[in-house]
């Protein structure tokens, strides 16, 4: 299994929030280690990688995750707590109780 994390960046040049706010719960949850590539989709170049990668796979909002499986199969996610919840279920990451 690859995952491929897409995180956005702003006109402005920021980091967008939610992708602040996803980056730190794959630290904090320890799916960080499962990550095999993290890429930038940014919103003034059209031709940046996490662009390209949105358009293909007609993705409208970041951040999102492509989990590719041993058969090429291509499953997106867009929210993260599916892709936390899949991977919990695959045995590859321990449940843990979520913090309020």
């Amino acid at each position: 299994m690859e995952i491929t994390f897409v995180k956005k960046i702003l006109a402005n040049g920021e980091l967008c929030q939610k992708c602040n706010d996803v980056s730190n719960r794959l630290e904090t949850d320890g799916v960080l280690p499962l990550i095999n590539h993290i890429v930038i989709a940014e919103e003034n170049d059209a031709n940046s990688i996490g662009m390209k990668l949105a358009k293909q796979h007609q993705v409208e909002r970041a951040p999102f995750f492509l989990v590719e499986d041993e058969a090429g199969k291509i499953t997106i996610y867009d929210v993260y707590f599916k892709l936390k919840k899949e991977l919990i279920e695959k045995g590859l990451l321990a449940a843990t109780k979520s913090k309020v």
